[in-house]
């Protein structure tokens, strides 16, 4: 396939808006879309290469591997190894085995898959995963297995029932994207059937530069068409943002751009001036070691970070993944990919299969050790079922239908995680013996409305306890609920919100015996969404967190008086935090009283 250095330069356009995105510039909102561009990217250059190989009569399914790994598994193996030894270095437990399971998928190309279980792309969490930007990896690597097969199949198609058969499949694939991204959105955005019909286009503008648009049709129009392709990747770079739903018919407007770039961005064009320039076809060149360098340097300057860091510091970590990744590029892909490569095939599958197998055993270490929590804490109470999630998730033992206790204070806690935390409060700090607790996180918000499990509960319960942290729909009825609960002679509280600042990594690098009583600043997200509830809930049924426990100028504990961590998520309880908090938010309050003022735990663990 003859060289075009302005696809290069279409790959400087997708990369840098990735990662000014990722470093948290707002001017780059809709640099996401880069990713886009990049499935179009591949599936041109992919389906080129093959159709011509098909033609040659040379196409081997083990030439193609091979090329892919040379291409891919080296600068990745890099960025993983120096990945872990960091994480490794700087993560807490819980981090560190979110960052095993990553790294464990990563090896398996199958990040997307993961991250469509565990998280959203857009939550705070995101900013602190080495690896997360590997799920476009995933993507194309499925897409990978699929493709050749597909092609060795169909060899004796002609290039039309080819297109018609792209075209139909990524007509199908669009469809499921768009109506996903409204039901499902993560899966949507994760998965390869949501993600086909990009790399599609390209395979259609690969098929279509062959027969449809030979070099004399539409040329008077080459101008004006990649120049408007130039204006729709730009356009949606700088105005999207994350109210628009990705994947889905507005990615059209990039992708479509992209592709009137490749067809029209001929030599002497307004876009081919552009992206054929030097300094778009140096970054172009190293745009795959830049991509995925890029979001490693930014995870890891959030990690040591006690703050969000500035945006000089990012901006400067910008302009070290370039050269970051030229030094990868020229040492790291080069030596693998340049003809004469001393690395024979063998070496390059030997060498795929071990290192992959390397990093799976280290990211199952890591995902069974729970991040090993003896790197990081001395106190070996921490390896027990005190840390999230198992330590969250006990609740669910309450999960129950119905009480079954008489004569004891009847407490039912609806909510979601937070909901699971105010229990684990309760148990720690208080003599449950005279106390049966029901928790649900399907119990209805309003008690006017209450209908089959949630009625029988109701009336079985002394205390209603709604716990989720938040603004949900259920505080839109306190102000009902609080009647109706005591006309009923029932007593009713709402929990205030908490969360325990930007990043806890930093506790990692702080010896033993200078963790006693540390403190991050609240998040402002997070305080004035507190604010609002504390203000739209009667004060006689809110039991407040920050009230009781912030210490000066809005400064949220994170250790307590034994240097001991309270959170393992910055939202989330350890067992150290559900006795911290339950001690200052519970004791001596309406809440207290309402239970029959049952005995306290006072036992210092």
């Amino acid at each position: 396939m003859k060289y075009r250095p302005e696809i290069d330069g279409l790959r400087a356009l997708a990369v840098l808006p990735v990662i000014f995105s990722h470093a948290g510039f707002g001017a780059f909102k809709g640099g996401y879309v880069g990713v886009d561009i990049f499935f179009v990217i591949s599936g041109f250059l992919i389906t080129s290469i093959l159709l011509e190989e098909n033609l040659q009569a040379s196409f081997s399914v083990v030439r193609f591997y091979e090329r892919r790994a040379r291409r891919i598994l080296p600068a990745l193996f890099l960025v993983m190894a120096v990945s872990s030894g960091l994480a490794w270095w700087s993560m807490l437990p819980d981090e560190l085995e979110n960052f095993g399971q990553s790294l464990f998928a990563t090896s398996a190309f199958a990040n997307n898959v993961l991250l469509m279980f565990t998280a959203g792309y857009w939550s705070l969490a995101s900013d602190f995963k080495p690896l997360l930007h590997t799920w476009s990896l995933g993507v194309e690597e499925q897409f990978y297995i699929v493709f050749p097969l597909l092609l060795v199949a169909c060899r004796r198609w002609s290039m039309g029932a080819l297109a018609a058969m792209f075209g139909s499949i990524a007509v199908l694939s669009l469809a499921a994207a768009e109506w996903l991204s409204l039901t499902r959105s993560t899966m949507a955005f994760y998965l390869l059937p949501t993600r086909a019909w990009e790399l599609l286009f390209g395979s259609l503008v690969a098929v279509g530069s062959k027969e449809v648009w030979g070099a004399s049709l539409l040329a008077g129009a080459r101008e004006p068409l990649s120049f408007v392709g130039l204006i729709m990747v730009l356009g949606a770079i700088f105005s999207f943002g994350e109210s628009i739903r990705s994947p889905s018919l507005w990615l059209l407007v990039p992708t479509v751009g992209a592709v009137l770039i490749i067809l029209f961005a001929y030599p002497g064009t307004f876009a081919h001036r552009v992206l054929a320039s030097k300094i778009a076809v140096a970054v172009g060149l190293v745009s795959y070691s830049a991509y995925l360098w890029h979001q490693p340097l930014f995870a890891f300057a959030r990690i040591l970070s006690h703050e969000k860091p500035s945006d000089a510091l990012m901006f400067g970590l910008c302009f070290a993944t370039i050269a970051l990744a030229y030094v990868s590029w020229r040492w790291v892909e080069q030596p693998f990919r340049r003809s004469g490569s001393p690395f024979g095939r063998r070496f390059i599958f030997t060498g795929a299969f071990l290192g992959s197998l390397a990093f799976s055993a280290f990211g199952l270490f890591l995902h069974f050790g729970k991040g090993i929590p003896e790197r990081v804490f001395a106190d070996s109470s921490v390896t027990r079922a005190g840390m999230y999630i198992g330590y969250n998730e006990r609740a669910f033992e309450r999960k129950v239908e119905y009480f079954q206790r008489e004569g004891v204070s009847r407490v039912l806690v609806h909510g979601n995680s937070y909901a699971r935390d105010f229990l684990n409060m309760n148990l720690e700090v208080f003599d449950t013996g005279s106390i049966e607790f029901v928790y649900r996180d399907d119990f209805a918000p309003c008690l006017d409305k209450l209908e089959g499990r949630s009625a029988r509960l109701y009336e079985q319960a002394d205390v209603i306890v709604y716990a989720s942290g938040g603004m949900g729909p259920e505080v839109a009825c306190a102000q009902r609920n609080a009647a109706i609960a005591n006309a009923a002679g029932k007593r009713i509280f709402y929990l205030g919100g908490k969360h325990f600042g930007y990043n806890l990594n930093w506790l990692a690098r702080v010896p033993q015996a200078e963790r006693v009583l540390q403190t991050n600043a609240v998040v402002p997200a997070a305080w004035d969404e507190a604010s609002q509830l504390r203000a739209t809930v009667p004060q006689e049924i809110f039991l407040p967190i920050y009230e009781r426990v912030i210490v000066q100028d809005r400064r949220m504990p994170i250790t307590d008086e034994m240097g001991r961590i309270l959170s393992p998520d910055r939202v989330h309880l350890t067992r150290d935090g559900a006795v911290y908090l339950g001690r200052r938010v519970l004791w001596d309050t309406a809440y207290e009283e309402s239970i029959g003022r049952p005995g306290r735990k006072q036992t210092m663990r």
